[in-house]
This record gives C-alpha cells, sequence and structure tokens, in this order.
C-alpha cells in the first residue's frame, strides 16, 4: 500500500524497514537456481552463510541456513557449483539487508544440467540462430584478430604461438577474461562485443583449454549465444577439446576442434601458400607452354597449305579461267552477230526484191489521180483526165485520150487493153 508522506511528515527509517519487513514476510518460498560463489561454514556455528550468483547477470543474494541442512549435501556441493534452493525471503532489519533463508538445497547433476542446454540448443535452433546460411565466411589473410580468452592460459599461448608460426606478420588485439566461474558469461560477452566493435579486427576466437561440463556452462549461455549471433564480425569458438560441444560452437561461424586448430583455421601457412604459389605458377608455366606450342603447330600447319606457299596461284587458275570463260564469251557473241548480219543480209534483200521500187527499176510505172489514188483499173480512167505517172528515176504528168468504154476505140486491140495517154512534163 501506498504511504502518505511528504518533506514535513517523513517517516522514520525503522518504520520503514519494518513495513518493507512486513511485506517480504508475506512472500512464500520459492526454488532459486544459482551459482555458489561464497561459502562460509565457521566450526561450531550453526548458520551456513552462502552468496548465490545468477550465472548470465551480475546479480547475486545472500542465502543462510541451518548447518544441517547444508550438511546434507556438503559432500557434493562446493564454491562454484550450481544448486537449486529452496528458500523463503528474509528482511533483517537492522542492516536493511535481504537474504534468503534456504530450507533445502540440491545440487544441479550433470544429467541435469544437460537436458537443459539440449532444451536451450533446439530453443535458439528453432530461432534459427545456428541455421548454415547465417555463418559468414572468414577472411583469407586477417591482419588484425581477435582474441577472448583466460589470461596466461595454454589456449592463449597455443593460438598466439602457431598463429605467428603459420604467418609471422599476423597481429592480434587479446582481451583476457575469465573463462569459467560466475564472473565468466558477462566478461566474455563484453570482450567480444568490444572486439566485434573495432573495425579493424578481420576477425574473433573465443579460445579456452578443456574441462568438465560444469567448466564449460559459460559458453553454452544464451546470453552469450545471442551476443555472438549478433555479431557483425567472423567469430570462431575453440572450446575444450574435439569432444566437447557447448552452444557457442553451434552459432559461431566456425568451431574448430582445439585452441591450436583454430589457429590453423584462420591464419594460412605461409609455406604452404608459397608452395601453392610456386606450383600455380609453374602450372601456368606448363598451361602457357602447351598453348604456345598448339598455336605453333597450328601456325605452320596453316603455312604448309598450298594456298599458303604459293598465294598467286589461286589468282592465277582464276585468270586462266577467266581468259577462258572472255574467249568463249567472245566466239559465241561473234556466231551471233554473223548469224544476225546473214539473216539481216537475206531479209533485205527479200525486202528489195517486194519492194515498188524495184518493180519500177524493171520498167513498170505507177499512175496516181490527182488525189493521189493509184490507178488500177482502166475504167477507174476518165478521157482528158490528167493522171500522175512515177517511174523508178522520177515522175510526169500524163492525160488519157479515151476511157476503155469510148465507141472508137472498140475496134482498136491496142485500146481495149489500156488508155491512151499523152505524156506532159512534171511541173
Amino acid at each position: 500500500m501506498a504511504l502518505n508522506t511528504s518533506a514535513d511528515a517523513p517517516l522514520p527509517v525503522g518504520e520503514v524497514s519494518r513495513l518493507i519487513g512486513g511485506w517480504i514476510d508475506r512472500l512464500g518460498a520459492v526454488w532459486v537456481e544459482g551459482q555458489i560463489t561464497q561459502l562460509s561454514r565457521r566450526p561450531g556455528a550453526g548458520v551456513v552463510f552462502m552468496t548465490l550468483r545468477d550465472p548470465s547477470h551480475d546479480i547475486s543474494v545472500s542465502v543462510t541456513c541451518y548447518r544441517q541442512v547444508f550438511d546434507a549435501v556438503a559432500d557434493v556441493v562446493s564454491e562454484g557449483a550450481r544448486v537449486v534452493v529452496h528458500a523463503k525471503p528474509e528482511w533483517y532489519a537492522p542492516r536493511g539487508q535481504l537474504s534468503l533463508r534456504a530450507v533445502e538445497i540440491k545440487p544441479v547433476g550433470v544429467g541435469e544440467l544437460l537436458a537443459r542446454i539440449e532444451q536451450l540448443k533446439k530453443s535458439l535452433a528453432g530461432e534459427g540462430l545456428f541455421a548454415p546460411e547465417r555463418k559468414k565466411a572468414l577472411p583469407f589473410l586477417p591482419q588484425l584478430i581477435g582474441l577472448v580468452t583466460g589470461r596466461a592460459s595454454a589456449a592463449e599461448r597455443d593460438v598466439l604461438e602457431n598463429a605467428r608460426h603459420r604467418w609471422p606478420a599476423v597481429r592480434f588485439e587479446v582481451r583476457n577474461v575469465p573463462v569459467q566461474g560466475v564472473h565468466a558469461v558477462p566478461q566474455v560477452v563484453q570482450a567480444v562485443k568490444e572486439l566485434d566493435a573495432l573495425d579493424a579486427v578481420d576477425v574473433i576466437i573465443v579460445a579456452r583449454g578443456g574441462g568438465s561440463v560444469e567448466d564449460l556452462l559459460p559458453f553454452s549461455d544464451e546470453q552469450l549465444v545471442r551476443a555472438v549471433a549478433s555479431c557483425r564480425t567472423p567469430v570462431v569458438s575453440a572450446i575444450g577439446h574435439e569432444p566437447d560441444n557447448p552452444l557457442l560452437d553451434h552459432v559461431a561461424d566456425l568451431r574448430a576442434s582445439t585452441p591450436t586448430d583454430a589457429a590453423k583455421k584462420v591464419v594460412p601457412d605461409v609455406g604452404e601458400e608459397y608452395e601453392r604459389v610456386r606450383w600455380l605458377r609453374d602450372r601456368a608455366r606448363r598451361c602457357m607452354d602447351a598453348f604456345l606450342d598448339r598455336e605453333d603447330r597450328g601456325l605452320a600447319h596453316a603455312l604448309a597449305r598450298p594456298s599458303m606457299e604459293n598465294p598467286h596461284r589461286m589468282i592465277e587458275e582464276r585468270e586462266e579461267q577467266v581468259s577462258a570463260l572472255v574467249d568463249r564469251s567472245r566466239r559465241t557473241l561473234g556466231h551471233l552477230l554473223d548469224r544476225a548480219e546473214s539473216e539481216l543480209t537475206h531479209t533485205h534483200a527479200r525486202v528489195v526484191g517486194l519492194s515498188p521500187a524495184a518493180t519500177l527499176q524493171r520498167g513498170y510505172a505507177v499512175l496516181q489521180k490527182a488525189d493521189g489514188a493509184v490507178v488500177r483499173a482502166a475504167d477507174e480512167v476518165i478521157p482528158g483526165e490528167e493522171l500522175r505517172a512515177r517511174v523508178a528515176e522520177g515522175d510526169f504528168t500524163v492525160r488519157a485520150l479515151a476511157g476503155a468504154g469510148d465507141p472508137e476505140d472498140r475496134e482498136d486491140p491496142a485500146a481495149t487493153a489500156a488508155p491512151a495517154v499523152t505524156a506532159a512534163p512534171s511541173e
């Protein structure tokens, strides 16, 4: 319930502490899971003091229990152990301190831890955090490598020595953090985020040596897994030995079986690269030599062809063919012209022979009336009519003396044949 207080009517500290204690007393008992970070068992004391910490967050709470409660699990519980505590919140008014009064303590066994990890694994996989398409490719030759590992640990020495042996010029940005215990998760997460924020860092290695399942629990923590999944820099997981398989291995872009294996996978071997360059150079030289030999043989084969040995031969052959065609065309055209000339001569002779001029040359004449009409019969002429006579060498005018029908001309046979005409000079 809200209290009515003001600067003029404040509550005493004792009253506030009493009220808080009353509210907390109304809370029921709860089951709490955490990791024991501090354990105090004073000889002869009837109460055991512990500090229970959340492995994923920087939060802890004090726990007290009677000695007989703790003695039931004293053989399997020590500092660093994961436990589940059935306790009731208590408020210590004189100091204003909250604590839990434990009535039962259960250690978290390995089987239970593995079952929880497996359940978390399925949940994160369902979100797609372990999908292969999310994996980022590692750079061929990283210029700066971020390393998250324990201080002066064998894992740090293995990564640094093997990497520099393979490529002496490689550089590291090292973050030394606790790799087990209650402080491991937040500090590893912070170190990964710091390295991911550095643009110069090309790849991040999270390395730790081997250990028990409890020792490797921080690397299966959900907070760390999500932090690695959100990194823009490729992350390599090198936790424990080959059989160890924390959840960090699944979310990382590359999993290395050991820290030494991580150095081999991240940093190329300078000797191997020199050998690869030499092999590629020799292969390129062999390919180029083979190509040049093949082209040289092709060129020699092309030059050996008759058309290349004697380029004018084709022209000469074509010249002979052209000359033969020209001669043939000339002969053909000559024959056609001769035949046409002969036909023209014969036609001309026929035309000349059938023309009126040829008839006139033989002594015949053509009589025409004044209107130009040709006289074809004697009865067409009127006595005294002037006619025009056309001969081979000119024409002249004639006059008909009598027609074919005159009485005086019937006794004369000549008059019967043609009318008598009198010639007059042509005008």
